[in-house]
C-alpha cells in the first residue's frame, strides 16, 4: 500500500484494564488537578496508528515505527480526529480535540524504523513474561472503538500493545501511585501473532525532575527469542499535588 494517510476520527475511550492507574477514573484524575478522566496514552496512540495501517498496511506494522509525544491529555468521550500533516517526506500524525491547545499528541511516524539498538547501561529491571492474547492481543483497538478489523483477520498483536507493555514496566517496577506515559519511541522489528509469548527486558537508564518524577527506560519485547518491537519510553512516575 502507498497511499497517504488521511483523517479518521473517533471518540476516545478507556479501557477497563487502565482503571488500576488512578489517572484514568474521574476520581483519580481529579485528585491530580484534571477535570475528568484522561483516556491511557497507549490507547490514544492505537487511534493514531489506524491512518497509517489503512495506507501502509502490513510493511509499516512490520518495518515501521515513529516517535509519539503526549503534549496534553486526551479526555475519555473526547472526539479525537488523527489528522496527517505533510512535511516533505515526513508525516506526523496530530491528534486533535476540541479542547483548547492544540494538537494534543503528535506521532513522528517512521516507514521504516532503525536497526535494533542494544539496551543501555542503567537500572536493570526484572524481566515480565506476558501472553500476547485478551488485552494484549489482536484486538486492542477494536476494544477501544476502531472498527478496523487488519488485525484480528490477519491474528497480528495490535502495535498499541507495544507501549502497553512498557507501561506495564512502569506500572509493576518503577511507578508510585498514578502515573502518566508522556513520551515513546517505538520500533518495529517483526510482527507477533495472537498467542505468542513476549518477554520484556528493561533497564531505567535516567530519573529526573520535571513535572513530576520522571523516569526513561529502554525496553525490549522479545518473542521466541528475537525481538518484535524496542522502545525509549518516558513516564511521570510520581505526580506532584497538581499536574497543571
Amino acid at each position: 500500500m502507498n497511499s497517504p494517510p488521511t483523517t479518521w476520527q473517533i471518540i476516545a475511550a478507556n479501557l477497563p484494564e487502565h482503571a488500576r492507574n488512578p489517572i484514568h477514573t474521574d476520581d483519580g484524575a481529579q485528585a491530580a488537578g484534571f477535570p475528568r478522566a484522561l483516556v491511557a496514552g497507549v490507547t490514544t496512540y492505537a487511534y493514531l496508528t489506524h491512518p497509517l495501517i489503512v495506507a501502509w498496511g502490513r510493511d509499516w506494522l512490520q518495518y515501521g515505527g515513529g516517535e509519539v509525544r503526549f503534549r496534553r491529555p486526551v479526555f475519555d468521550g473526547d472526539l479525537l480526529r488523527c489528522s496527517p500533516i505533510a512535511d516533505g517526506d515526513e508525516i506526523a500524525i496530530h491528534a486533535v480535540t476540541d479542547e483548547p491547545e492544540q494538537p494534543r499528541v503528535i506521532f513522528q511516524t517512521q516507514r521504516q524504523s532503525v536497526p535494533l539498538i542494544a539496551l543501555r547501561i542503567g537500572e536493570k529491571l526484572p524481566d515480565i513474561t506476558i501472553a500476547l492474547n485478551g488485552e494484549w492481543g489482536c484486538d486492542y483497538g477494536n476494544r477501544a472503538g476502531d472498527d478496523l478489523s487488519f488485525y484480528t483477520d490477519e491474528n497480528l498483536v495490535h502495535p498499541a500493545v507495544w507501549p502497553a507493555l512498557a507501561n506495564q514496566v512502569v506500572y509493576q517496577h518503577v511507578a508510585r501511585g498514578s502515573w502518566i506515559h508522556t513520551r515513546s519511541i517505538i520500533r518495529h522489528h517483526g510482527v507477533a501473532h495472537g498467542g505468542d509469548i513476549a518477554t520484556m527486558k528493561s533497564v531505567v537508564v535516567r530519573r529526573f525532575e520535571s513535572h513530576g518524577e520522571r523516569a526513561i527506560l529502554d525496553v525490549h519485547i522479545e518473542v521466541a527469542g528475537k525481538v518484535v518491537a524496542s522502545l525509549e519510553h518516558e513516564a511521570i512516575v510520581a505526580l506532584p499535588d497538581s499536574t497543571y
